[in-house]
């Protein structure tokens, strides 16, 4: 059974290597980002456990790859002003697909379509346009992920053994006093 959620706003952003006053954004929708998405969904909080949706198998699918922008802030105290540069994806749209327990994603897909919280896509100033979940289909993650494909599309999915495309997105806690990520391996399709 797979989820199939639809993520797609005028800006997204998605952490990746975030340092100080540089906010990043990956190019694609990152697996730390659609579990914040659908635990937030879910009205769970940063100290609540997540590991029954870090365990989901995670795939996207680049459906119109949208444009890097960057926005430049400045802010100001009595005695400094600060600077940052925020990076964001603008007109981008993805298909994200979640594989595993079909009780959990029925959960999921529940709270998707009525939010506990307001969800954005990555940053609170990045609404995402509607509608997100597209339900559930009885397919395997690829499957899933290749209906509707245009040919050339670019999809990433978790990868079961080795792999030479790694990401630091897989989350295990979102406490603001201990964030962790692990490492995943990834495949594209």
């Amino acid at each position: 059974m797979t989820l199939l959620i639809r993520l797609a706003a005028p800006l997204q952003s998605w952490g990746c290597d975030s340092k100080f006053n540089t906010r990043r954004t990956d190019r694609v929708p990152t697996k730390s980002g659609v579990i914040g998405l659908c635990a937030c969904a879910l009205g769970r909080k940063r100290t609540d456990s997540i590991s029954d949706l870090a365990k989901l198998r995670f795939g996207v699918r680049t459906d119109k790859q949208g444009q890097l922008i960057t926005d430049f802030q400045t802010a100001r105290n009595d005695k400094t002003a600060f600077l940052s540069y925020r990076h964001y994806l603008a007109d981008a749209e993805f298909t994200v697909g979640l594989e595993g327990d079909e009780l959990l994603l029925k959960e999921i897909d529940a709270a998707l379509r009525s939010p506990a919280y307001p969800l954005f896509l990555g940053r609170r100033s990045c609404p995402p346009t509607l509608p997100i979940s597209l339900g559930i289909i009885d397919l395997p993650l690829e499957e899933a992920l290749k209906l509707g494909a245009k040919p050339n599309t670019k999809i990433l999915v978790d990868s079961d053994g080795p792999s030479n495309i790694m990401k630091r997105d897989l989350p295990l806690s979102f406490s603001q006093e201990k964030r962790e990520y692990r490492f995943r391996s990834l495949k594209e399709l």
